[in-house]
């Protein structure tokens, strides 16, 4: 593979673990089909361990934010589709209010959904709270996860 090749790859895993952590976009995946392109590209032992090594990273951390934002909502007493009317609106703010809708539509999504269900606003305070803990713990774990797949990536084109 050639080293432009290489950095349009490069670029492709990076704008995957950005668009991340803006939950817009599957972060994760764009990772790991970067490095599939990389791998089926590249080839030899080095490329497929490279390539199973993510898909653990993409995987695992898949299946962690999940565990841990069902529990950290179960316990806050948070449906899911709480989260379900925070990311519609979040949504519509984004195309509201430029740059800054996106956060306030989702949080205040959040909060309407929850004062309407629990009538008390101390309650509902608490409920987007969590809600919002929740979900940046899900955002640092899928961080996390297409790091460790970006740098397993950038470690074998550099020793490699």
């Amino acid at each position: 593979m050639s080293a432009a090749q290489e950095i349009v790859v490069g670029v492709v895993i990076l704008l995957g673990i950005v668009g991340g952590t803006t939950q817009l976009v599957p972060g994760g995946l764009i990772v790991l089909g970067a490095i599939l392109v990389w791998t089926l590209m590249t080839g030899g032992a080095l490329a497929w361990l490279v390539l199973a090594f993510a898909v653990v990273a993409i995987v695992g951390s898949g299946v962690v934010k999940y565990v841990f934002a069902g529990r950290h909502m179960n316990r806050a007493e948070v449906p899911a589709s709480t989260l379900v009317v925070g990311m519609v609106a979040g949504v519509v703010g984004f195309f509201v209010i430029p740059v800054v809708g996106l956060f306030v539509g989702f949080v205040g999504g959040i909060y309407v959904c929850e004062l309407s269900r629990r009538r008390d606003h101390a309650l509902a305070w608490t409920a987007t709270r969590a809600a919002l803990a929740a979900t940046g713990l899900t955002i640092l774990v899928e961080l996390a996860g297409s790091l460790v797949a970006g740098g397993t990536w950038l470690l074998a084109v550099v020793l490699g």
